[in-house]
């Protein structure tokens, strides 16, 4: 039997989706150590973010996680995963593959849908400070910091003199940073408490999902919608996972100075930071920021009337576009997924096989991060460990060459 040249078992196993190279490790042993590699894995993900290829939504239904090929809806894939089930489960973030995970504010994980391996977070504690009695809102954040080449998640918690306090204006805030490269927590000392505070004041704090951070530009992001009698101004909170602090992005100049009451929320499309203004839910403008920072560069790149199958047009997000981009695959209320075609404005509901009632999207590429033998941080060990063996390996080599000419002793020629 002919066996294959492994410079095109590369290439053929860089165009499989995560899952399936999974399964190929069983097939030979340079298979399995191909697969594993730090330098496949990378090439893999490299590949899956340039063509769009292997996207999968993640559903989150009311007690479990599925998974769906978007390339083929035929069925759901029940994600089995070691936090408790049966349980609130929340996905707060996606990123080259992983997902964050959270049971509690204590009990957080990183998670590959893909190939099922899990990083479970160090707990760390929430310590009430002198005057507050109660823990208040907590919001998350999670993400890749391709500076220093790290995965994050960052935890911020409101505490309040006591439940009826919604403002908390005067008590303090606690940021902490996790990386996955270190394996630890650190706290936040320099936190530029004003915009941290305002980030609580709002309405969309109660309402699912809209406490995760989006992530664009390296960093991670929180919208702060205006009031009256509280702030004059529409702000993106902003936190840079490369310099650990915050900062603000400002909206469109149109946006700033227009409606007070517009309902607004944050997601990323095509890389890009986007910001989606429900106006009365009758319609939603979608804006993209297509350089990153850079407040003349918000662009509105279209309009969603509301449908007229829904009652409600509270929460509207895109997610994605298809490969020819005419078309933009929006999540509607939890509830539906649909492709908007730009040009016609028409819509056409996604339908998936035994996909639950109700459910969150969070769309997930397909990569072997977190690798198959289960943790990021041990690629950089691994490649140590490989290159300590083989400095190992020759040297003993060497010492049984020197034992073989001994061994085999010599003649003294006078």
């Amino acid at each position: 039997m002919a066996t294959i040249p492994m410079d095109i078992v590369n290439d053929i196993f860089l165009r499989l989706p995560a899952k399936t190279l999974v399964r190929c490790r069983t097939l030979s042993k340079p298979c399995y150590h191909l697969i594993n590699d730090p330098d496949f894995i990378e090439s893999h993900l490299h590949r899956v973010l340039q063509t769009g290829d292997h996207l999968m939504i993640l559903l989150r239904g009311a007690l479990r996680l599925y998974t769906v090929d978007l390339d083929s809806l035929d069925s759901v894939s029940d994600v089995e995963h070691p936090m408790k089930r049966g349980g609130p489960t929340e996905v707060f973030g996606s990123s080259n593959g992983l997902i964050g995970l959270s049971n509690s504010p204590t009990d957080l994980a990183v998670f590959n849908p893909s190939t099922r391996q899990i990083h479970r977070l160090p707990p760390s504690s929430i310590d009430l400070p002198d005057g507050s009695s109660t823990r208040g809102y907590v919001f998350y954040g999670f993400g890749y910091d391709s500076v220093s080449d790290d995965y994050k998640v960052v935890r911020m918690v409101q505490f309040k003199i006591d439940s009826d306090d919604e403002l908390g204006c005067s008590f303090p805030y606690e940021v902490k940073v996790f990386s996955l490269k270190k394996n630890s927590w650190k706290r936040i000392e320099s936190v530029s408490t004003s915009s941290i505070r305002l980030l609580f004041y709002f309405y969309y704090h109660l309402l699912y999902r809209r406490g995760y951070g989006v992530l664009a530009g390296n960093s991670l992001h929180w919208v702060l919608p205006r009031r009256p009698g509280l702030i004059a101004f529409n702000l993106i909170v902003r936190f840079d996972l490369a310099l650990e602090e915050f900062g603000i992005v400002r909206f469109p100049e149109t946006v700033a100075n227009g409606n007070v009451d517009i309902q607004m929320d944050i997601a990323v499309l095509d890389g890009c930071l986007c910001l989606m203004c429900n106006y009365d839910q009758d319609y939603v403008d979608v804006w993209m920021m297509k350089e990153y920072n850079v407040r003349s560069s918000w662009t509105k790149v279209f309009t969603v009337q509301k449908p007229k199958s829904v009652k409600s047009f509270a929460y509207m997000r895109p997610l994605v576009y298809s490969k020819d981009k005419d078309k933009v695959l929006l999540e509607l209320n939890n509830t539906k997924l649909v492709w908007f075609d730009v040009e016609s404005k028409k819509m056409s509901t996604l339908r998936i096989k035994d996909c639950p009632s109700s459910f969150s999207a969070e769309l997930v590429v397909s990569s072997l991060v977190l690798g198959c033998k289960g943790d990021l941080n041990n690629i950089k060990y691994r490649k140590e460990q490989e290159a300590k063996e083989a400095r190992e390996a020759k040297m003993m080599q060497n010492t049984k060459r020197r034992d073989d000419f001994l061994s085999k002793g010599f003649k003294l020629v006078l």
